[in-house]
């Protein structure tokens, strides 16, 4: 199969012109004519991925690995050495960001992985009603997400509507019509505004939120004749 065809399949499933204007989705690494053999699914991509993959392989990621114009081509140094053992074994790169997130990732995260029916949508975020407590929300989370401990701002108990972002969303916090933001990567201020403003935090951490890009769109896939790998790339942070 050839990379235009793949293209076009996955340009379907989430338009890339839906794409932000900062975000780099599209084929990043190799030609349009160009054939692969397999399909490898991953949220980002890693040294360790790489390694491991086939020659003449296609990797499609969540994340792109380019956002801006490099400047300098330095082997030893990430991207580009990455860039360059890729071109060794003819691997392409296709990358679906902000694009995916609008059209699958993030009702997928909020249906399939939490658990929660979906009120309403607006871009970025997803809308749900719920009749907990700010500690029911919170363990329900956990469970779900299977994690030990997770940090969150406490600023009311009642919990009738949640807002939801995987990912990095803190900055849609004056969007935000809810009584609780779950979402990823929020800062020290980020935090303080909302204690102040009542808006319950939980964050949901990024890779935690978003690990599941290759599973949600594995599915999309299953028609085609190619053999498709989900292979994640490894959380950089490691707790102690």
């Amino acid at each position: 199969m050839k990379i235009f065809d793949i293209y076009e399949h996955l340009n379907k499933i989430a338009p890339f012109d839906t794409q932000e204007e900062w975000d780099n989705s599209g084929l990043i690494v190799g030609s349009f004519e160009s054939e692969f053999e397999q399909i490898y699914l991953s949220l980002d991509i890693d040294s360790e991925l790489v390694d491991k993959m086939k020659p003449n392989s296609l990797l499609i990621t969540h994340h792109p690995l380019i956002f801006k114009g490099l400047k300098v081509i330095n082997l030893a140094k990430y991207p580009s050495g990455i860039i360059a053992e890729m071109i060794k074994k003819n691997i392409s790169l296709i990358s679906m960001h902000t694009n995916f997130d609008k059209a699958v990732l993030n009702r997928y995260f909020v249906t399939e992985i939490l658990g929660f029916d979906i009120s309403r949508s607006d871009e970025f975020l997803i809308y749900c009603d719920v009749n907990l407590n700010f500690k029911e929300l919170v363990d329900l989370v956990k469970d779900r997400l299977n994690l030990n401990q997770i940090r969150t701002v406490y600023a009311k108990d009642e919990i009738k509507t949640i807002a939801i972002c995987t990912g990095s969303g803190a900055d849609l916090m004056p969007y935000v019509k809810a009584d609780v933001l779950l979402t990823g990567d929020i800062k020290y201020h980020q935090a303080l505004e909302a204690r102040e403003n009542l808006l319950n935090l939980i964050d949901i951490n990024h890779y935690e939120s978003e690990q599941y890009f290759g599973e949600s769109l594995a599915k999309y896939l299953q028609n085609l004749g190619v053999l498709i790998i989900i292979s994640n790339s490894k959380n950089p942070f490691t707790h102690f």
